[in-house]
């Protein structure tokens, strides 16, 4: 019995970093925030893994993490972009940030949506909704930085309405992305073959990763990665289509 209920104890991790992570997001400690969301992005990897390895499986686990993932990966990323945004001067920038209540309601549906779709066993149809958080991870460290004891100063980019307006563009387009059907590629590697060949996607985009962290040295990095994991999904979308 206590075997069985350890995968679910681990989802149940990620949600508490996820009601963690909205309250700070919700308080403006958005770098909190964003910690936590990766704290649940965590515990949203090894739960399935801890389920396999224990052969405790279970539709009780599957729906679980799903519950979880909408509020770490959905509603706190939201809570993020309408932070940042709605307090703008322009009014009409402000409004647009409650476009950001769009995030998890995208997210719920995809998760939703993936739970029957058993066509996604090696690799996905749409945006993953903990791809999705950790744009928004990068986005927050990045304009918020960080000092592990408190928030500091805000950027001036935070009074750039261009700057604003274009994360609720981005946000609105990877909305679209995580119910689209579009086939992207899983970060798994074949073990039992490690050749270029039967990996080439996976190895191309840990080399676009490293070239972007080593020219950015930026906490946007994690942004534009997955941006890269998207571009790399739409080019080689044959090639890992099932």
């Amino acid at each position: 019995m206590i075997r069985r209920q350890i995968p679910n104890l681990i989802t149940l991790g990620n949600l508490l970093c996820g009601v963690i992570a909205c309250y700070c997001a919700a308080n403006g400690a958005l770098s909190w925030a964003a910690v936590f969301i990766c704290g649940g992005i965590f515990f949203d990897f090894f739960d399935g893994l801890a389920a396999r390895l224990l052969g405790v499986a279970s539709p009780l686990g599957k729906e679980l993490d799903s519950l979880a993932d909408v509020v770490t990966s959905g509603v706190a990323p939201g809570i993020i972009l309408w932070f940042l945004v709605s307090g703008h001067f322009n009014p009409w920038v402000a409004a647009s940030s409650y476009l950001a209540i769009l995030m998890p309601l995208f997210a719920a549906y995809r998760l939703a949506k993936f739970n029957l779709d058993t066509r996604q066993n090696h690799s996905f149809l749409g945006l993953p909704v903990p791809a999705n958080a950790l744009i928004w991870v990068g986005v927050a460290l990045y304009t918020v930085p960080f000092d592990f004891c408190c928030e500091l100063e805000w950027e001036p980019i935070l009074n750039n309405a261009a700057f604003l307006v274009s994360l609720i563009v981005i946000s609105l387009i990877t909305d679209v992305l995580m119910v689209t059907e579009m086939p992207m590629f899983s970060l798994k590697v074949n073990f039992k073959d490690m050749s270029w060949r039967s990996n080439s996607v996976q190895y191309l985009f840990l080399i676009g990763c490293a070239i972007l962290v080593a020219i950015t040295r930026q906490w946007y990095a994690i942004s534009l990665i997955i941006l890269w994991y998207i571009i790399l999904s739409a080019i080689t979308q044959r090639k890992h289509a099932e």
